[in-house]
This record gives C-alpha cells, structure tokens and sequence, in this order.
C-alpha cells in the first residue's frame, strides 16, 4: 500500500506518492477558506464546530437513515482515506441509502479537498494520527 504526504511548495499542495504522512495541512489561508465553506455548506446539518447535531448519531431517525455525524474527530469520518472522504462529499451518500446531498456541482475539487483539510484541522492529535496510520491520504 502507497501512503502519500501533502508538501506545500509555493503555495500549492502537491502529494508525493510512497511518503508517509508527516504533518496535516496548517496553511492559515487554506483552513480559513475551509472555514468558510464549511460554514457556508455543512455547518447546517454537522453543526458549527463540526460537533454533529444529535447526540445519537449512530442511531437511524425516523426515516430509516442515520443522522449526519460529528466531523470533528468523535464520529468515524477519521475511519476513511482522503480520497473517500472527498467522493462521499463530491457525489453524497443517496446511492449509500443516505441524505447527504452532493456537492460535486456547487464546490470544485479544490473546494471540496480545502473543506476536507478544515475539517481534518479539527481533529485532535491522536485522532490524526490513528488517521494516518490507516492510509489518512490515499
């Protein structure tokens, strides 16, 4: 299995295959703008901090689907590579029996991948790194 690692080089973020992974994006810049988005986008159904709304998030609602869970390092986004959280996000989870919308034609990649590493930024340290040990960039 090829791990991967992001290497910011004048201001673009190129990923260099066979590299473990040493340090999660921390450009000011690109978390502010994941800010944005995810405020502007996500914020409504995961919450303001990423907390999740419901405290059951594991648990189906009425409609038979599960709620939206916690981003912010509680739930099991961290369970998933990079690639598989941004094909969720880009395409949504109606295919999955899910309600996430898709996103792949309001937010660019770049804006999908720039949301992804907001996120990510919220996650405690442990959390990351267990992330990473999975494959965190594939």
């Amino acid at each position: 299995m090829s791990l991967t690692r992001p290497i910011a080089v004048l201001g673009a973020l190129l990923v260099l295959p066979g590299a473990a992974c040493a340090e999660r994006v921390n450009d000011p810049q690109v978390l502010a703008e994941g800010h944005r988005l995810f405020q502007q986008h996500c914020a409504v159904c995961h919450g303001s901090e990423a907390q999740g709304l419901v405290a059951e998030w594991k648990k189906p609602g009425a409609d038979g689907n599960y709620p939206p869970p916690p981003l912010n390092g509680t739930a099991h986004a961290w369970h998933h590579p990079f690639s598989q959280l941004a094909r969720v996000v880009r395409d949504g989870t109606a295919k999955l029996g899910g309600n996430m919308p898709a996103w792949g034609e309001t937010l660019s990649t770049e804006q999908i991948e720039t949301t992804l590493h907001y996120v990510i930024s919220l996650w405690p340290e442990d959390i990351f790194r267990g992330w990473e040990e999975r494959g965190g960039y594939e």
